[in-house]
């Protein structure tokens, strides 16, 4: 990868400033996008979905606690599976952080996964992580917001456009509503639309040889479980 030239302090500074023109431009562009975000309109879910928590068996409703809105992350660990997806490990490292911070603007934060609730907890203790993760094993639900396919569904679709993945997991996030007793979903996002949820791609955007995986197999090759660097 090609290193930055070297100039004199006020050359550097001239383009730091015409770059910052940049990012404010962009800080503007994504609050017009998040507002427009928020301005979708809704859909009721009608469909009863039963999850597995530590507690016991859980409905959607159930999921947001005593809050209005809800997240759920995709997380990409399926029916048989011992071990998750190391990309979406790598979101979920910042998962702890955010979960305790979300509460106090109305929102709960919680993981999804179709593999089997033991599967899920030991994992999820492997990590040392400490957010909610349920079990939707034997549920649509996953199927039915787009993180998990199954083999023969020619209707199927990842990131609004017909799915390519086969049968299996995919990464993602959803936004429920309440209002009383109704849920309502009003967004999902896939693919590079989680790539902002990526705390760590953040910090290394700063860096001057930024992400360097052009030559990588496929952009997240170098990334492992934090416990295998």
């Amino acid at each position: 990868m090609t290193k930055p030239a070297i100039v004199s302090r006020d050359q550097w500074l001239a383009a730091r400033k015409e770059l910052l023109a940049d990012e404010k431009l962009l800080d503007r562009q994504r609050e017009a996008l998040s507002a427009k975000r928020r301005a979708l309109p809704m859909v009721r879910v009608d469909k009863a979905y039963e999850f597995a928590g530590p507690n016991g068996k859980l409905r959607l409703i159930d999921l947001f606690g005593d809050r209005s809105q809800l997240i759920i992350y995709h997380f990409m660990l399926g029916p048989d599976a011992e071990v998750g997806c190391k990309s979406c490990s790598f979101l979920a490292d910042t998962f702890n952080g955010a979960s305790v911070h979300l509460p106090a603007r109305d929102i709960a934060f919680v993981v999804v996964s179709r593999a089997q609730l033991a599967n899920i907890d030991k994992f999820k203790q492997r990590m040392g992580w400490s957010f909610t993760w349920v079990s939707s094993h034997g549920s649509d639900f996953n199927f039915d917001y787009g993180g998990s396919f199954k083999g023969d569904d020619r209707s199927a679709t990842y990131n609004y456009v017909p799915s390519s993945w086969g049968a299996g997991e995919a990464p993602g996030a959803s936004v429920f509503l309440r209002d009383g007793n109704d849920v309502f979903h009003t967004y999902s996002t896939y693919s590079r639309g989680l790539d902002h949820l990526i705390a760590t791609y953040n910090y290394i955007d700063l860096t001057p040889l930024g992400r360097n995986e052009a030559d990588l197999p496929y952009g997240m090759a170098w990334v492992k479980h934090h416990d295998s660097y």
